[in-house]
């Protein structure tokens, strides 16, 4: 019923009380009804804003397209990294929290997900639903490419073809050295024990395993005697671990080994720690590059497709380079590379090759990691 058929109905209704009673029940109809419009319009007001209900999807608001975030309201991203770049990760977060805060007036929230990379790349492969990957290798992001969560071209997105930290593989030997390992070669002394990961279940691990192996091939040798030389290092392996992080805790926590290989980033975080490791950075040597990568179906699922893709550049902004370079990772900027203190951190490698020059990740993951491939054959070498 329209205002001015309700007021007719309610003057209808008022009996013959003389003028001054009927002014005052119009005044007080008047008065009730402009109350009521009042209300109306503010609850009406109140209903068109945006929504920071915390059950909505994450990043995501009512009429919000796939793949766009709410510029109102929290979102959370999960990024899924390798055990190593924890501590770098913790150090660029907060900074990339606050300036998306400054810049959009958006509350983002991390979920953290650590562990040896081939593990990781199966986790999400498996369904956990990272919006980030920041994985050892690129064969790892190209698993998660070809299992459809990935579109291809991802290493073009970004600057250094995807590649966003950087290391070389270091030996760690006991304080003052006692077995006199200085070289890839010492480390198949006799009564020389070697703590490495798995090449399995460890990105860190393939990149030791390339490292032994190159030695070889690029001081002219080759594969026949890269395998007579890699198969002897293994044996001389206790116990191989999951990932890098036990690794270390295995040599520094619980004592067992002469040497370690690692990364050199992992030895660097280990003496900010308090250790005090000997290491030696191998003349011929490996360059680690270790990739970052947006997970296209996860973002567009979830709508932190904007939010994700600017963590992912701010990874490499000087910023954020200068962390993972306190963390121990050698900078792809070449600028922070070359500021003092990185430069002197990080002493360039005389002999440094790449996947590349060993055909490339496809080449090497079914020459050397496949099932039945060069390391099973070692590993059944090494056991009999």
């Amino acid at each position: 019923m329209i205002p001015w058929q309700r007021l007719n109905q309610h003057l209808r209704r008022q009996q013959p009380k003389g003028k001054r009673q009927l002014l005052t029940s119009l005044r007080s109809f008047v008065s009730l009804f402009l109350v009521g419009i009042t209300l109306s319009v503010a609850v009406a007001s109140c209903s068109t804003g945006s929504s920071n209900n915390p059950a909505a999807s994450p990043g995501a608001s009512p009429g919000t397209s796939p793949g766009t975030t709410s510029n109102k309201g929290n979102v959370e991203l999960t990024l899924v990294s390798f055990a190593v770049t924890k501590a770098a990760h913790e150090a660029i977060i907060p900074k990339f929290v606050e300036q998306w805060q400054k810049e959009k007036g958006q509350t983002v929230t991390f979920n953290q997900s650590y562990g040896g990379s081939g593990s990781q790349t199966r986790a999400v492969i498996d369904g956990l639903e990272a919006d980030i990957v920041h994985l050892a290798l690129a064969f790892d992001t190209t698993r998660i490419e070809k299992a459809g969560l990935i579109q291809p071209g991802w290493e073009k997105e970004v600057p250094s073809e995807g590649i966003v930290s950087k290391s070389v593989a270091a030996i760690v030997t006991r304080e003052g050295n006692p077995k006199g390992i200085k070289t890839w070669e010492d480390l198949t002394k006799d009564g020389v024990k070697l703590i490495t990961a798995d090449p399995k279940t460890s990105g860190v691990a393939r990149w030791n395993f390339l490292a032994l192996w190159g030695s070889v091939i690029k001081t002219g040798g080759d594969d026949t005697k890269a395998l007579d030389f890699t198969t002897k290092v293994y044996k001389n392996v206790p116990v191989l671990t999951k990932d890098a992080r036990e690794a270390t805790d295995v040599f520094f926590k619980q004592g067992q080994g002469d040497a370690l290989i690692n990364y050199e980033n992992e030895i660097i975080l280990a003496a900010q720690k308090g250790e005090k490791p000997t290491y030696t950075i191998p003349d011929v040597n490996i360059s680690i590059d270790n990739p970052v990568a947006v997970v296209d179906k996860n973002v567009d699922k979830h709508g932190t497709r904007e939010v994700a893709e600017a963590f992912v550049k701010f990874l490499y902004t000087p910023e954020a380079q200068r962390e993972f370079a306190k963390a121990g990772f050698r900078p792809v900027d070449a600028t922070v590379a070359a500021e003092p203190e990185f430069a002197q951190k990080y002493p360039s490698v005389s002999n440094l090759f790449t996947v590349q020059d060993l055909g490339g990740w496809g080449e090497i993951q079914k020459k050397f990691f496949d099932d039945g491939a060069v390391f099973d054959k070692i590993q059944g070498a090494v056991k009999q």
